[in-house]
């Protein structure tokens, strides 16, 4: 293993240290230009693995996927094999594919306001590109397919904290393509007896998160805006809710239900996430107290905005199914998490990145 700390935290390194048949096969990491799967490819790198990347740079950029393979070192990096595709093509998926043992299918189009823009494009690339991996894993004879899903499948459901067996009416286009990932999966597993998990992400944040363009997450958002005495927008009051889970976790939860025990025929979701939930305003207040410790200027609350069409009101997990079924805790809490990310967004501004 690198010596090297990976970007997501030293917790993250000491549990992949104890990791040893990470290394046992190859792994394909789809959308490993992006911001979780170019984790997924440092992680698994840095724990000895050889590793295919699969990304068209839609939404990723070759920047972060440099910085992840940079960050483990020249030796690690020979064990990576990067193929610039697009999972909209079956004959990409097929060649990706080839000889693989885990598949960690994270490439997708991300953003509701995006989806509601664009409901066709999301379709294409959620949904056709998702069936297209799967299919593609199924003729490779891939041992374990682990997807990502969303927090968004819960849709109007109100209950809190949110069970996996519990779903709402979906409320946007990304969502109903979440959805519809989880079927394909369903099925894929019923009638070709393959071995499937689903993660639900709860809103995930950490470094090399994209701060840029109109579909921007909210945290690196705000930390660009603090870090260049720009404004910070809120939508609406501020007391939206959300269950923010801090990047290690998510990279654990995928190398942890690829390698879980089970039978074939298996199709299983689970939600990622802490189990807390953070209202938009604390999380305000936490990332400005960062930005004040480093001794930049922030204006005491965001600029108010109407809240967005399509977003949920209250997000918080129960993570009891996965804890259970894989051993997972997370590693690293939001409040942790949140001031970690704050401080490496604000070293690379001081460094002109």
């Amino acid at each position: 293993m690198s010596s090297r700390e990976l970007t997501a935290g030293a917790e993250l390194s000491s549990w992949l240290g104890q990791q040893r048949s990470l290394a046992e096969g190859r792994w394909l990491v789809t959308g490993a230009a992006g911001f979780i799967g170019s984790h997924l490819v440092e992680a698994l790198l840095s724990a000895g693995a050889e590793v295919v990347g699969l990304d068209n740079f839609l939404t990723g950029r070759r920047e972060t996927l440099d910085a992840a393979v940079k960050a483990v070192g020249p030796d690690a990096a020979k064990r990576f094999r990067f193929i610039e595709g697009d999972i909209r093509s079956l004959e990409t998926c097929t060649s990706a594919t080839e000889g693989v043992r885990w598949v960690l299918h994270q490439a997708a189009l991300g953003s509701v306001p995006r989806s509601l823009e664009n409901p066709i494009a999301s379709h294409d690339v959620n949904v056709t590109g998702h069936l297209n991996v799967l299919h593609a894993s199924r003729l490779a004879g891939v041992e374990r397919f682990v997807y990502a899903s969303s927090s968004s499948v819960y849709g109007d459901d109100a209950n809190l904290p949110k069970l996996e067996e519990r779903v709402g009416r979906v409320l946007s286009p990304y969502a109903a393509t979440k959805r519809t990932n989880e079927t394909y999966a369903s099925v894929f597993a019923s009638c070709y007896g393959q071995r499937i998990t689903g993660l639900r992400y709860f809103n995930v944040f950490g470094p090399r998160q994209d701060p840029q363009g109109p579909y921007a997450a909210v945290i690196p958002r705000w930390l660009d805006a603090m870090a260049s005495g720009g404004i910070c927008t809120l939508h609406g009051d501020g007391l939206t809710s959300r269950d923010f889970c801090f990047v290690a976790n998510v990279v654990k939860a995928n190398l942890l239900a690829a390698q879980a025990q089970g039978e074939r025929d298996t199709n299983e979701i689970f939600n990622v996430a802490c189990g807390e939930k953070t209202t938009l305003r604390e999380l305000y207040a936490h990332l400005r107290s960062a930005a004040l410790s480093r001794g930049l200027v922030v204006a005491e609350s965001p600029v108010g905005s109407p809240p967005r069409v399509g977003d949920i009101r209250h997000s918080q997990a129960d993570i009891g199914a996965i804890s259970r079924a894989t051993g997972y805790q997370p590693l690293v809490f939001a409040e942790d998490g949140l001031v970690r990310t704050a401080h490496w967004y604000f070293d690379q501004r001081a460094r002109g990145g």
